[in-house]
């Protein structure tokens, strides 16, 4: 990196980005749901909406978003609580690995069915 940043302070930056994307999504989530007091006609609306492709990827995108910030996150439990500190970077890489897994499988289950 031309910064001098190192690849554990970009996955750090990065598990508190998605940690406030999950939260933001939790918030939105809960506003969403009150349109069901407005009856089911607003609810099915929104429904229609939310399955067009954009929204689709929407929640492929929150479902990688989730899958980073669990498996990086165990992955800074292992080495903050000093199991597996020289293995740091081969966790990241199988947590990349197992993130690009559990997206496509994903992306396959929420577009194809």
């Amino acid at each position: 990196d031309p910064r001098g940043r190192h690849l554990g302070t970009w996955a750090f930056a990065a598990n508190r980005l998605t940690g406030l994307g999950l939260v933001a999504y939790l918030y939105l989530h809960l506003v969403i749901l009150s349109t069901l007091l407005r009856g089911p006609e607003t609810w099915d609306g929104l429904v229609r909406l939310f399955r067009n492709p954009v929204f689709l990827a929407f929640d492929v995108l929150l479902v990688a978003g989730l899958a980073f910030h669990g498996f990086n996150g165990l992955r800074v439990a292992l080495v903050g609580s000093g199991l597996l500190v020289d293995r740091h970077k081969a966790l990241l890489a199988a947590a990349g690995i197992l993130l690009g897994l559990v997206s496509l499988a994903a992306a396959v289950r929420i577009f194809v069915g």
